[in-house]
C-alpha cells in the first residue's frame, strides 16, 4: 500500500533536503560493510571512540536506580545549570538554568529555535557551505533561506559585506556555524564582530551552531553571544555528540534569552516531552568531570588531521584545505573529475574508500570532497594512500 491517493501536508515539501543525495556513496560503503566486504569509511561524522566509561556508568547507575520516568520537559534543573555554568565559563556571560533548554541533540535544539523564531514570509541568511539538514530545519516553518557563499578562493571564510547586502525587510535571522562543517573554518573575532554589528543594526536574531567548539586545533573559538549586545539576540545550539563521542545519546541544548527558552519549552511539550532523565544525568557527568577524556579525543583528531593532510598533499592536482577544527579535511578534486560526486563514486568503485561529496553542503563546495578522520590512524593512512594512488592513476 503506497497511500498515493491520500493527501499530505504542504510541510512535506519543506522537510526533504536536496543534499540527501550526497550520502549516496556513504550508503554504498555501509551496505558493503554489512555484507562483510572490506571498505574504508571516511564519509561519516560519527566518532570512532566509545563514550567515556564514567559517562556510561553514570547512566547505568541512574537506570538501576529507577530513573525511567518522565523528566522535566525543558531539562532537569541541575543539568541545565551545568550547561549554563559551562558556557558562562567559556563566554563570561551571566547565565542561569533559565537560559538553557535540554533537547534531543543539536538537531532538536536547532529545530526548536527555528520554529520559535522563523515563520512564513521570513528570510534567514545562512552561510554556504553548511550542514546538509540546515535548509529543511531552518525553513520548516515556512521561512526562506538566503544562501551566502563562503568561496573556496578565500578559504571558505565568511564575507560580512555580502551578508549585509543580502539583508532585506523580511530578514529575521542570520545562521552561522563555527567551527564549520564541512570546512573546519573557525570564525575570527573580527568576522564575528562584523556579523554582530549587522544583527544589531537590523534587529536580527543570530542562530549559532557551535557543536564543534570543543574540537578547535588552530586559533580560538569565540561564541558570538559573548560579544557586546549579542546575548539578548543569540541562540546558541550545541551538544556533547562530537566533543565526548555521544552521538547516539541524542542530547544537546540551546542557550538563549529566557523568553525564547520558555517558548521552546512550550514547543518541546508537544514534540518529545523532554529528554530521558538517565541520559541527562550522563550528560551532566560529561560536563562536570570528563574534560580530560574530551581533550584526549581532540588531541587524537589533531594528530589524524596532520596525518591525512601530510599523505594527501603528495597527490598531484589534489589541493587540501587544512581544517582549523573538527573531524574532516576538504580536498579540491575539480581538476580531476567532472564533478565531486562523480569523483566520490569512482573512488569508491576503484578503491573501496568512501568520501563525501562536499557539494552536497552547498554550491560553494562544489568540486570538493569531505574526508573524515573518525577511524584508526592505520586505517586513515591506508585510506589516504588509496586516494593518492587513485589520483595518480587518473
Amino acid at each position: 500500500m503506497t497511500g498515493s491517493d491520500v493527501r499530505y501536508s504542504p510541510l512535506i515539501d519543506r522537510i526533504h533536503s536536496d543534499g540527501a543525495d550526497g550520502w549516496e556513496v556513504h550508503a554504498k560503503a555501509m551496505a558493503a560493510v554489512a555484507r562483510g566486504e572490506e571498505a574504508i569509511v571516511l564519509s561519516v561524522g560519527d566518532p570512532d571512540f566509545d563514550t567515556p566509561a564514567p559517562i556510561v556508568e553514570h547512566a547505568v547507575v541512574a537506570l538501576r536506580a529507577g530513573d525511567t520516568h518522565y523528566s522535566n520537559i525543558p531539562g532537569r534543573e541541575h543539568v541545565r545549570a551545568a550547561v549554563a555554568e559551562t558556557m558562562a565559563a567559556q563566554t563570561g556571560l551571566d547565565l542561569s538554568s533559565r537560559n538553557v533548554i535540554i533537547s534531543a541533540g543539536t538537531q532538536g535544539a536547532l529545530l526548536g529555535a527555528s520554529l520559535c523564531l522563523l515563520g512564513a514570509g521570513d528570510e534567514v541568511i545562512s552561510l554556504d557551505p553548511m550542514y546538509l539538514t540546515y535548509e529543511a530545519t531552518l525553513c520548516v516553518g515556512g521561512a526562506t533561506m538566503v544562501r551566502i557563499g563562503q568561496p573556496a578562493s578565500t578559504g571558505f571564510r565568511p564575507d560580512v559585506a555580502a551578508i549585509g547586502a543580502a539583508i532585506t525587510k523580511r530578514t529575521r535571522a542570520i545562521a552561522i556555524t563555527t567551527p564549520n562543517n564541512p570546512t573546519g573554518v573557525v570564525m575570527t573575532r573580527g568576522e564575528l564582530d562584523g556579523i554582530a554589528a549587522l544583527a544589531m543594526a537590523h534587529n536580527l536574531w543570530v542562530i549559532a551552531d557551535e557543536v564543534y567548539g570543543g574540537l578547535v586545533f588552530d586559533g580560538e573559538h569565540v561564541s558570538i553571544a559573548s560579544l557586546p549586545g549579542m546575548a539578548e539576540r543569540t541562540v546558541t545550539v550545541s551538544s556533547l555528540s562530537k566533543s565526548h563521542a555521544m552521538t547516539g545519546w541524542r542530547i544537546g541544548w540551546a542557550v538563549g534569552p529566557e523568553t525564547l527558552i520558555d517558548h521552546m519549552d512550550a514547543l518541546q511539550l508537544n514534540v518529545n516531552y523532554g529528554v530521558p532523565g538517565f541520559i541527562q544525568e550522563a550528560a551532566r557527568e560529561a560536563l562536570l568531570t570528563c574534560d580530560a577524556e574530551s581533550e584526549a579525543m581532540r588531541t587524537t583528531y589533531r594528530r589524524r588531521r596532520d596525518l591525512a593532510v601530510d599523505i594527501l598533499s603528495a597527490a598531484p592536482g589534489l589541493s587540501v584545505l587544512v581544517p582549523e577544527a573538527g573531524m574532516y579535511v576538504l580536498a579540491d578534486v575539480s581538476s580531476l573529475a567532472d564533478s565531486s560526486r562523480a569523483f566520490a563514486n569512482d573512488l569508491f568503485d576503484a578503491t573501496n574508500v568512501s568520501v563525501l561529496d562536499a557539494g552536497a553542503f552547498g554550491e560553494a563546495a562544489q568540486g570538493w570532497v569531505r574526508i573524515g578522520f573518525m577511524t584508526s590512524d592505520e586505517e586513515l593512512a591506508e585510506g589516504c594512500r588509496r586516494i593518492v594512488n587513485f589520483v595518480n592513476g587518473l
